[in-house]
């Protein structure tokens, strides 16, 4: 039987109770303040994270997982006799993805699979739980690389944000989409297109931004009442919350993780952002 190990990174957004019950590693994506690189942030729990963010007290940035960071991890795997899959954060979002590549070159480590997930947050989070619960099964390296490379090219990633101001300063989008999406009472929802970011449609109010949540996801998921759903939120739990009842109230959905949206994706999304993911096929 292959001992197999899960490689991910600190964007993924799974609870830490989970985490620990599987052969997930977690790689750390350093997060830190834009103009003031040697100022700690590591103290601050999430709750401060985004109140200092809604005061303007920091503007956080993030950098990838480094070459030397991965070729550590991949020698670990090595002296442990275990085979990793790395599933970390979009190419299209960090570079972390091109530095396990070159980790692999550099080690001549044919046996590490290396899959660009083009997944986020807790879209990210599913799909290493699930190869992380093959893994725990024994299942085989080709199985579990098939299998998730399936799941994860078809995770819908939904989600809307209070501000698009931290996405634009992250180049995740333009400024003219920035300055749409914050016109009086516009609640923006943006999607994933190939692990990047794109804006999907505005809506007025946070009452119908649920509503039209819930809307999309029953043009796209697939048998949701066999699936695991993820919701996560940039301290926003009560709109999690609301979003996962009109889910459960809409479908028969047997199973939610709801979780944080951590500092990594946090810093370019915002505070109060609400994602949904899900299987479309």
């Amino acid at each position: 039987m292959e001992n197999v190990v899960i490689i991910t990174d600190s964007s993924c957004d799974l609870p830490e109770e989970i985490i620990k019950q599987y052969p997930i590693k977690v790689m750390t994506m350093p997060v830190s303040v834009k103009d003031n690189p040697d100022m700690d942030i590591s103290h601050l729990t999430l709750k401060e994270f985004y109140d200092a963010m809604r005061k303007g007290k920091i503007q956080p940035t993030t950098s990838q997982v480094v070459v030397s960071a991965f070729m550590q991890c991949f020698e670990e795997c090595i002296n442990n006799g275990q085979t990793p899959i790395v599933l970390g954060l979009s190419s299209k979002l960090t570079s972390s993805y091109e530095s396990a590549l070159l980790a692999k070159e550099n080690l001549k480590f044919k046996d590490a699979v290396i899959i660009d997930t083009k997944c986020a947050s807790l879209g990210l989070g599913l799909v290493v739980l699930k190869a992380a619960k093959m893994a725990k099964e024994g299942r085989s390296i080709s199985e579990i690389t098939e299998e998730i490379t399936h799941y994860a090219l078809h995770m819908e990633h939904i989600f809307t944000v209070d501000s698009l101001e931290h996405l634009r300063r992250g180049g995740r989008i333009s400024a003219a989409q920035a300055f749409v999406g914050g016109l009086l009472n516009i609640k923006p929802i943006l999607h994933f297109v190939d692990g990047a970011i794109h804006p999907l449609e505005k809506v007025r109010g946070r009452k119908n931004v649920v509503k039209r949540m819930v809307e999309i996801m029953a043009q796209r998921v697939k048998n949701p009442e066999n699936q695991v759903i993820g919701i996560s939120h940039g301290d926003n739990e009560e709109l999690a919350m609301e979003l996962a009842e009109a889910i459960k109230k809409e479908f028969n959905v047997k199973d939610i993780i709801i979780s944080w949206v951590g500092p990594v994706v946090g810093s370019h999304s915002g505070p109060g952002t609400v994602a949904l993911f899900f299987q479309n096929a």
